[in-house]
C-alpha cells in the first residue's frame, strides 16, 4: 500500500472515531506517523479529506465491478447489491456525521455530491439488462437514479439518520429494499 493510501485509511479511522472534528494529530497518532510526514502528502486537513472522499468512492466503484463480474448472482441480485454497495472495510464507518459537511466543508460536500451524481453507467446497464430479461419492470432509469441520489443527498444534508437511530448502512439497505421491492406486500400486489 502506498503512503498516500495508508494516510487515507488512517483518515477514515480518524473520521470514524471523531467525526468531522478529527485533526491531523489524530491521523498521525492512529498511524504512528509524524504530522510532518502527513504534510508531505497533504497540504491540510481539507485536501486530505477531499482525497478521502475520492478514495472511498473509487473503492465503491471497485466493489461494484466485483459484483458485476460475479456470475453466481442474478441480475436482480446484482442490482440490489450495487445500489447498496459499501465496501466491507467501510461498513463500520459512521457516515451519519456527514450532514455537517455542507456548512463546514462546502468544497468537500460538492465533491460528495458530484461523485453521487456520476458513475452510474454500471447500474444503468444492469437495470437495462434486467428489463431486457423481463426480471425488472419497465422503469424510467433517470427517475430511479434521481430517487437514490436525492435520498443519499438528504442523508448528507440533514441529521435524519441520527434522529431515526439508523446507521447509514441500515438506511441505505432500507432505501434499496424499497426501490427494488416496493412497499406493497408481494401477495397483495397480485
Amino acid at each position: 500500500m502506498q503512503q498516500k493510501e495508508v494516510i487515507l485509511e488512517g483518515t477514515i479511522k480518524a473520521f470514524n472515531e471523531k467525526g468531522l472534528k478529527f485533526t491531523m494529530d489524530d491521523v498521525a497518532k492512529i498511524l504512528g506517523m509524524s504530522k510532518k510526514t502527513i504534510y508531505t502528502v497533504f497540504r491540510d486537513k481539507e485536501s486530505m479529506f477531499l482525497a478521502m472522499v475520492d478514495y472511498m468512492f473509487d473503492s465503491i466503484k471497485e466493489s461494484e465491478q466485483q459484483i458485476v463480474e460475479d456470475d453466481a448472482l442474478s441480475t436482480v441480485e446484482k442490482i440490489r447489491r450495487i445500489l447498496g454497495v459499501i465496501p466491507e472495510s467501510y461498513r463500520d464507518v459512521d457516515f451519519r456525521q456527514l450532514y455537517l459537511l455542507k456548512d463546514k466543508y462546502p468544497v468537500i460536500y460538492k465533491q460528495v455530491e458530484k461523485r453521487l451524481e456520476t458513475g452510474w453507467e454500471t447500474t444503468i446497464q444492469l437495470l437495462e439488462q434486467g428489463m431486457a430479461e423481463g426480471v425488472v419492470r419497465k422503469v424510467s432509469i433517470p427517475i430511479v437514479k434521481m430517487m437514490l441520489e436525492a435520498t443519499v443527498e438528504q442523508f448528507f444534508q440533514r441529521d435524519i439518520l441520527i434522529q431515526s437511530g439508523l446507521s447509514y448502512l441500515e438506511a441505505l439497505d432500507e432505501v434499496v429494499s424499497i426501490l427494488v421491492n416496493g412497499i406493497v406486500v408481494q401477495e397483495a400486489a397480485r
